[in-house]
């Protein structure tokens, strides 16, 4: 059994491992100011002439979805829907911890790596005057929306349910983070770090959450 325990959870430990190293190495280059980071400033200006009326109304519903106040309403709503359908904490309790985590991560690294937003030229919207790296509405969205997915998968659904489910999510925490670029408030590498991140803590939150299952559970 401790075996095969093993052997299930060691793909998430590497992915969790790769992640950080990646997280890492683009705190590094965000440091430095080189590798893709270099290249921030130059997406950033070739996103000004892609704007249209229709997009940013798009990128501004996506963005809210993203945001700290819509995501606790919809954490709360979404664990207490768990508990009620599947008569069992575990559910809910999985998903209150993902998110805790994830805020965590993004407090803890912003004040970690202290990066500047882009410039308010770049801005559609009011002015967001906390540290860019990583962004917190990708992460905590990402996180959100694919531990929603991943619990469809424990619970008697559909297969069809399941997999429209997860294509959501993916599209979702895409698009929200893409938002964030169209919209000024960050540069691309705070979304790759914002999703490395989401990848990285949810595979140690899914190993965790099969290592500590009951047996036969």
């Amino acid at each position: 059994m401790a075996v095969r325990r093993l052997v299930v959870v060691a793909p998430g430990l590497v992915i969790a491992g790769v992640g950080v190293a990646a997280v890492a190495g683009l705190a590094d280059s965000v440091r430095e100011s080189n590798g893709l980071a270099a290249d921030d400033p130059g997406l950033a200006h070739d996103v000004l002439g892609l704007r249209t009326v229709e997009l940013t109304d798009v990128a501004r519903a996506l963005t809210f979805l993203g945001d700290v106040p819509v995501l606790m309403v919809f954490t709360l709503i979404a664990a207490l829907v768990l508990w009620r359908v599947t008569k069992s904490r575990r559910p809910a309790v999985l998903l209150l911890v993902a998110m805790a985590g994830s805020a965590a991560l993004t407090y803890g690294i912003k004040l970690l790596v202290e990066r500047q937003r882009p410039g308010v030229g770049y801005v559609l919207g009011a002015v967001d005057t906390s540290y860019s790296f990583p962004s917190g509405h990708t992460l905590n969205s990402a996180v959100f929306f694919l531990t929603m997915a991943g619990l469809l998968w424990m619970l008697r659904v559909g297969l069809v349910w399941r997999i429209a489910g997860t294509a959501i999510a993916v599209l979702l925490s895409v698009g929200i983070g893409l938002s964030r670029i169209y919209l000024g408030y960050h540069w691309a590498t705070d979304i790759l770090a914002g999703w490395l991140l989401a990848a990285t803590w949810l595979s140690l939150v899914a190993t965790g959450a099969y290592y500590t299952r009951r047996p036969g559970g």
